[in-house]
């Protein structure tokens, strides 16, 4: 128990230090910088377009559906290269020979990518809320609902991106087993249009999936009762939200820890020595 606690500790100050150090990482600022001009020229482009049966403005809805959008795509793809890329390097391979290292490095990893969900909201909120007005209708309600939307979609998104990143060949292979499948789900989730606009059977599809909640639940948080009327069945669906959300969050519970063993039991010197040479030939 007490060497179980250690690794935690161990894991939440190594996330805490990795969080700090990409603050000052131009490669992680840069990506906040393309993901603030991006939302930005989304929003002000529509900015003049009413939403269909609504009063709302376009980036007044599309608003908290990005927000949503951006819990999936970061902590999806965000761990997924990561462990896909220190499993080559040899860092998962270091972890597993201490006590509980495994563990140690999960944990670090799931503070990391869970607290930089908070420099992704404030590029995206801040200046939206200096260009647009009427973004936020429900106060500090509405705030509350934005803190357990965000903390139940990371329990139900964490686990994905680590089982992608464990599965993964390799890290050139995530963006076609992670980000490519977040990008299709972007556009039938409900982020850009209401779902109601898609097929049948595609509303089906969406709605197995973590995504269209998440933004479901932002937009619950955001917008005035009365926008419940571009939703399907005219309502915010709190009850499902919570159900499908926990549901993710459980499964990924059971299948992640397993899925990582089995991974990290497969990773030995020989298989990071290939790697590196696999991607000095790629990179050649």
């Amino acid at each position: 128990m007490n060497r179980t606690a250690h690794a935690v500790r161990i894991g939440i100050a190594r996330g805490m230090t990795e969080f700090k150090l990409s603050l000052k990482s131009p490669q992680d600022q840069s990506f906040y910088l393309f993901t603030a001009v991006a939302a930005m020229i989304y929003l002000f482009w529509n900015r003049n377009d009413k939403v269909e049966g609504t009063s709302l403005l376009a980036p007044t809805v599309a608003l908290p559906s990005i927000l949503g959008l951006m819990i999936a795509f970061g902590t999806v793809v965000g761990p997924a290269y990561t462990l896909a890329m220190e499993r080559e390097d040899g860092t998962v391979l270091r972890a597993r020979a201490v006590p509980r290292g495994i563990l140690g490095y999960v944990s670090g990893q799931v503070v990391y990518q869970s607290i930089s969900i908070v420099p992704m909201f404030a590029v995206i909120l801040v200046p939206s809320f200096l260009l647009f007005d009427d973004l936020a209708h429900r106060g500090a309600a509405g705030w509350l609902t934005v803190l357990w939307v965000t903390v139940l979609g990371l329990l139900a998104v964490l686990p994905i991106g680590i089982i992608i990143g464990s599965l993964a060949p390799n890290a050139q292979k995530v963006g076609t087993w992670g980000m490519l499948p977040v990008m299709v789900l972007s556009g039938i989730s409900g982020i850009f249009f209401p779902l109601d606009q898609l097929w049948g059977w595609v509303q089906v599809v969406a709605q197995i999936f973590p995504m269209y909640w998440l933004g479901l639940g932002m937009r619950s948080a955001f917008l005035p009762d009365s926008a419940a009327v571009i939703e399907i069945s005219e309502s915010w669906r709190t009850l499902p939200t919570v159900g499908v959300l926990t549901a993710w969050a459980v499964v990924g519970a059971v299948i992640a820890p397993i899925v990582l063993r089995r991974m990290s039991q497969r990773a030995s010197g020989s298989a990071v020595e290939a790697a590196k040479e696999a991607a000095a030939q790629w990179v050649r």
